[in-house]
Parts: C-alpha cells; sequence; structure tokens
C-alpha cells in the first residue's frame, strides 16, 4: 500500500524585524500599531519574533478557530501567564491541562443563567445608587467615567462575588489591583526580567498590593468557613459548595482564593473599561444615543429600580455593548503555547512557539466587517449578516473551551450599567480631548475618558 504522502509544508512569512531583538521594540512601541501593518500585508499567518520568542500571528478566522476549538488540546498556556500567575495564582485564567477542567466543571453551575438571573437584581440595585450619586454632582464639570465605572463595577463585584460583607472594606482595593495589573503587565513586556526576589521599587509596589489583596479575600473566605455559606447567594457561595462528581471533593482555600482573585480583577477591571469605551463611542455618534435612550425610556419608564426581566427586552441597548466590545474588545490579543506541530494550511506552526489570535484584528477585518472603523450597532441586528458571519470573526470573550465563564454575567452588566445611565443622562463629549488606545493586559486608554453628564 503506497503511503500518504502529505503536501509540503511552506515556510510562514517573516515578519522584518532588527538583529537580536526582531520584532519586540516596534511591538513595545506601538503593539496595535504593527498589528494592523501585519493584517494589511500578510494574508494568512506571519512569523514574529518578540521577547526572544517564536510567535505565529493567525489573521483569518478559520484558523482562529483550529487553534482555540478545533485543535485546542494542542495548544496550552503560553509563557506570558505565567507572568499573570504571580498575582492570580492557579485559576481558571491562568491553569491548564486536567486541573483547569476541574477548576472549570466546579465553577459553571455558578454561571448558569438561572444563577446569573438571581445576580441581576444586585446589579440594578447597585446602578441605581450609583446614579444617584451621580445626580448629585455639578453638571458644569465633566465626569472622569474612567473612574467612575472602576467604582461602580468594584461595588457590583463585590456584591456579587462576595455578598454585603464587603461593605467599608474597598479603600484601596481598586488600586491594588490597578498595581497588580500594571506591573504585570510592565514585567510581560520587559526583554529584561529582574527575579521577583528582587527588592527593586517595582516589586516592592508589587507585593504591597498582593499582600493587600490577599488580605481581603483570605479574610473573606475565613469568615464564611466561620460563618458557614448555606444562608448565602453570592458567587463565593456557590463556589465554596461546588462538589467534584467524581471525587465529591471541594476547592480549597488556595484554589478559592485564586479563582476569586481572577473574576474579581476581570470582572472588575475589564467591565469598566469597556463602559468608558462605549460613552466614548456615544459621544461621537449622537444618533445612536437617541435611538439608545428612546429604547431604554419606552422599556423601562420611570421606575427607579427595574425588574431584571425588563432588561430582556432591550436589544438595540444590547447591541450597542457588542459593537463597542468589536472596536475595542478588552482581550485585544491572546496567545497559546503549541505542544506539537500543527499543520495549518499550507503552514505549519512548531512544536514549543506561540500561536497569536487578536481579537483586535479579528473584529477590524473588512472581509467580515464592511467599513470595519465605522461604529454601526445594526451589525448586530436582525438585518446585520450575524448569521454568515463566521464565528471566530467576533471574539470579545474569547473562543472555544476556553469561552470566558463570566461572558454573560458581563454582558447583563453592561446592558445594565449603560440603560439606567442613558435613562437619566445625555451625554456630551469634553471639547479637544483626545482619546488614544493603550494596550496593556487589556485594551485601556491611554487617559481617563471624561464626558459632560447633562
Amino acid at each position: 500500500m503506497e503511503p500518504i504522502t502529505l503536501p509540503a509544508s511552506r515556510p510562514v512569512p517573516i515578519h522584518p524585524g532588527i538583529p537580536l531583538l526582531g520584532n519586540t521594540l516596534s511591538f513595545l512601541q506601538n503593539p496595535l500599531g504593527i498589528l494592523t501593518t501585519l493584517q494589511q500585508r500578510y494574508d494568512r499567518m506571519v512569523h514574529l519574533r518578540i521577547g526572544g520568542r517564536h510567535q505565529y500571528l493567525v489573521l483569518q478566522p478559520d484558523d482562529a478557530k483550529h487553534v482555540m476549538q478545533e485543535n485546542h488540546r494542542n495548544y496550552g498556556r503560553s509563557p506570558a501567564f505565567n507572568v499573570l500567575k504571580i498575582f492570580l495564582g492557579n485559576g481558571l485564567l491562568t491553569s491548564d491541562g486536567d486541573f483547569w477542567r476541574r477548576q472549570r466543571r466546579l465553577a459553571q453551575p455558578a454561571f448558569h443563567r438561572q444563577r446569573l438571573a438571581a445576580l441581576a437584581q444586585t446589579m440594578v440595585n447597585e446602578t441605581t445608587d450609583w446614579i444617584d450619586e451621580l445626580q448629585r454632582l455639578n453638571r458644569r464639570h465633566p465626569v472622569n467615567v474612567s473612574q467612575a465605572f472602576m467604582d461602580v463595577t468594584m461595588r457590583i463585584v463585590c456584591k456579587t462575588l462576595f455578598g454585603s460583607d464587603t461593605i467599608g472594606k474597598l479603600d484601596g482595593l481598586s488600586a491594588a489591583l490597578d498595581t497588580l495589573q500594571y506591573q504585570a503587565n510592565q514585567r510581560m513586556l520587559s526583554p529584561i526580567r529582574f527575579p521577583m526576589q528582587w527588592p527593586t521599587p517595582a516589586h516592592v509596589r508589587f507585593r504591597k498590593a498582593g499582600e493587600l489583596v490577599d488580605s481581603f479575600i483570605y479574610g473573606l473566605i475565613n469568615q464564611r468557613r466561620r460563618d458557614g455559606s448555606d444562608q448565602q447567594h453570592d458567587l463565593l457561595a456557590m463556589l465554596q459548595s461546588a462538589e467534584d462528581d467524581d471525587t465529591g471533593e471541594r476547592m480549597s482555600d488556595q484554589q478559592l482564593r485564586d479563582e476569586c482573585v481572577t473574576l474579581f480583577a476581570a470582572g472588575h477591571e475589564t467591565t469598566a473599561v469597556s463602559m468608558a469605551w462605549t460613552l466614548h463611542l456615544l459621544t461621537g455618534h449622537p444618533d445612536v444615543l437617541t435611538r439608545l435612550q428612546t429604547e431604554v425610556k419606552t422599556v423601562l419608564g420611570d421606575t427607579r429600580t427595574p425588574p431584571p426581566d425588563a432588561f430582556r427586552s432591550l436589544p438595540y441597548t444590547l447591541q450597542v455593548v457588542q459593537e463597542s466590545l468589536r472596536l475595542y474588545p478588552p482581550a485585544w490579543i491572546m496567545s497559546r503555547l503549541a505542544l506539537a506541530d500543527d499543520p495549518i494550511g499550507p503552514y505549519t506552526i512548531p512544536a514549543g512557539s506561540t500561536a497569536l489570535v487578536s481579537p483586535y484584528l479579528l473584529h477590524r477585518d473588512p472581509a467580515s466587517w464592511p467599513d470595519p472603523e465605522r461604529f454601526d450597532p445594526d451589525r448586530f441586528g436582525p438585518a446585520g449578516g450575524g448569521d454568515v458571519r463566521h464565528s471566530y470573526a467576533y471574539l470579545p470573550f474569547g473562543g472555544g473551551p476556553r469561552l470566558c465563564i463570566g461572558n454573560q454575567f458581563a454582558l447583563m452588566e453592561m446592558q445594565i450599567l449603560l440603560a439606567l445611565l442613558v435613562r437619566s443622562f445625555t451625554i456630551e463629549s469634553v471639547p479637544n480631548q483626545r482619546v488614544d488606545t493603550h494596550p496593556l493586559i487589556t485594551l485601556r486608554p491611554k487617559k481617563s475618558i471624561s464626558v459632560y453628564l447633562k
């Protein structure tokens, strides 16, 4: 019998760089700019050398689906996640293999639709109180909505994750999380990394911030162990009571800590940043804002705290959120470590190298999104082409088995925040305010976004 001969693999195009450093400096200076250049210059895949590693950026939705879903078992967490592990621990975002599968199985029931519906009332209540505080501000001054959303999402994630025990304990917590993420980002991108044991100023700040977060989280876990969690209905109680179907085991305190810190950091910061981007987009599109306000006022009326079910009848509000996440996806790039050689079309991603998937690029691919830079929530409406668009052309929460476990939680929270805000205020831009992107671990604005709330 004749052996089957596979087609010879062609070399992946290499993007020109400089000796020794490859593409590291250009990527550090302007990552979104170089990504856009790569999308325009290459068709399917390009070989980069960043941080001393060989990285393969896939540019087509089909290939992104191959890496993240169809052949996902060939890909583990990339070395970049080792930096995140320093403060996130071994939670769902950073763990791998059988341990990750067990943790995902244990945590999944906490995010079932019925459980989330019970948390929606908390979101409505916290947002309503926050709107009352905004009403008392001086209308002649712009509002730093980047910080305002950080404040309210912190309150929401504390209430939904930990219950009411956290009231009065939030001082410095948001700043500590911000320090941890910023320092992790700097370490991830830096070509020179000193051991964490060295007492550099950055390492000292990192350690102190981590100690504050750990003290807060472990304090709540220990208190819940003492008091019992039977009467609580927050996410911590659900995680504490989750049992492995095969062994009957529950999460240890360390595992609970790691999952709580992961959910706390992701649920707080990414939602706040996404909401600030949404308001920035609305200030430049008054027609979208008017249509949004009309829908919200018609459906919600004047009831101070509308029932959570009412927000399901706001399709255009959800479309605005989805389109904002298309243009400014929090996870702007994702990386996976190839465990074995992986043929993709005429190319091969070698074992030990990193595969890169960029939602920022896929969301701006003209083949999937005509006039991709235009803000148009109707892309997600009935006539927007979603029935024919590739499922991996839109990845605001990742894809495959590692799809973000809190994606429905985040969408529900953003819809509630946006609807209640535009019901009470119209939004106007601050003249001469320059808003630029600042791609850290998440896609942030370079400076805080401010708007007038009229």
